[in-house]
């Protein structure tokens, strides 16, 4: 008796039979020279070739991103070139030293040359000025890269992680202890240092975040997580007329408060400290925002945020969820790769791709879930969904 295979074993079967053979050619050095020298393939055999060095010499690439910040080069040609022998002498380099960061910088469209030994700002170096933030992280990723130094150790949990240090709020968790504030107080530093570090990144994700979504249909809006507050201050620029709420923990929310009251904001802002993982969210407004917040935490938390959002919000009520996302269409890497690592560092949570977080979102309640087509899916992707 002959047993019934469905279509899609079949088709699997078939694909992977296809792939297998497939890489076993392309494996075969016969085939990689053929290819290189074929007027059919030498284009696409010599991108590639590329791509897989980039892959190797990545923290390379990096450390000459890292060297440029650390001299504060893109500031120094922010008015216009400098001759080689200058820059040395501002480095406190051999000339020698100083032409070879340069021509690195050069290579990787950071800065441009000149005629005459001179340096200019390239695109990305242009661009580095023009977002101040992606320095900090640049300084920030030496802290991740200590922690990478032993990936496999990384990935068995194998090593105690510095970024995990770096992130207090990794002993938040459904049904865990509240702290103290008598042991809250010793990590106020730490609280202040990782809140500065993602307000410094949110002007240019809160902007594509509002262009994707405006604001100006709704009254009230709560941003959980909301750190210092650097998505509601550019709400409010933008929305003048709506109030909001921030919620997060006690001494961010304090920090939030002084942010506030220097910006004269303070009338339409209201800070509540508590835990999202444990107190319930305040009632009132008719939009929450989730900014660059679920994909830190796990499942079992994420369930617990979004029902507490679902029961904040009225009926008719939005969900904003906001953050880089796994498999955004031209951002790839970034959410499997980059997060995947990053996250693990930090000690829980992962990137999750847009049907991931729907199907959370379904779950907790929300219908009418969609994604927001944003400007810059690299730095965050948007998915909204509604209480009926």
């Amino acid at each position: 008796m002959t047993a019934i295979v469905p279509n899609e074993a079949r088709e699997i079967g078939w694909r992977e039979r296809w792939i297998g053979w497939r890489n076993r050619i392309i494996a075969t050095p016969a085939f990689q020279r053929w290819a290189a020298e074929s007027i059919f393939t030498k284009f696409v055999a010599r991108r590639r070739a590329r791509a897989l060095f980039d892959i190797c010499a990545g923290f390379v690439y990096s450390q000459v991103l890292l060297a440029c910040v650390r001299l504060r080069l893109f500031d120094m040609l922010a008015r216009g070139p400098l001759p080689l022998d200058v820059l040395a002498e501002r480095f406190d380099m051999s000339r020698d030293s100083a032409e070879r960061l340069l021509k690195a910088a050069v290579a990787l469209q950071l800065l441009r040359s000149l005629p005459g030994d001179r340096y200019a700002l390239g695109d990305l170096g242009a661009s580095m000025l023009g977002n101040p933030s992606i320095a900090d992280f640049v300084e920030h990723h030496t802290i991740l890269y200590q922690d990478l130094s032993d990936p496999l150790a990384l990935l068995r949990g194998q090593k105690e992680t510095q970024l995990s240090k770096f992130w207090p709020y990794a002993e938040d968790k459904p049904g865990s202890a509240k702290p103290r504030p008598q042991d809250i107080a010793p990590d106020l530093q730490a609280y202040a240092d990782y809140s500065a570090l993602m307000a410094s990144s949110q002007a240019l994700i809160a902007d594509d975040i509002l262009a994707a979504y405006p604001l100006g249909k709704h009254k009230r809006l709560l941003d959980v997580g909301g750190g210092e507050g650097a998505f509601i201050e550019a709400a409010a620029r933008a929305n003048p007329n709506l109030q909001f709420e921030l919620f997060d923990l006690p001494p961010v929310a304090a920090q939030a408060r002084a942010r506030f009251s220097r910006l004269s904001l303070y009338k339409r802002v209201n800070v509540t400290g508590g835990s999202f993982l444990q107190d319930p969210l305040p009632t009132g407004a008719d939009v929450i925002s989730f900014v660059r917040i679920i994909h830190d935490h796990d499942d079992e938390s994420v369930e617990v945020m979004l029902r507490a959002a679902y029961n904040a919000l009225p009926p008719g009520g939005t969900l904003l969820l906001a953050e880089p996302m796994a498999e955004a269409p031209g951002a790839e890497p970034v959410g499997d790769a980059y997060f995947g690592f990053y996250l693990l560092a930090m000690g829980r949570g992962r990137a999750r791709s847009a049907s991931d977080l729907a199907r959370l979102m379904e779950s907790a309640g929300f219908t009418a879930v969609r994604s927001c087509p944003t400007r810059r899916p690299l730095l965050t992707s948007l998915i909204i969904g509604h209480r009926v």
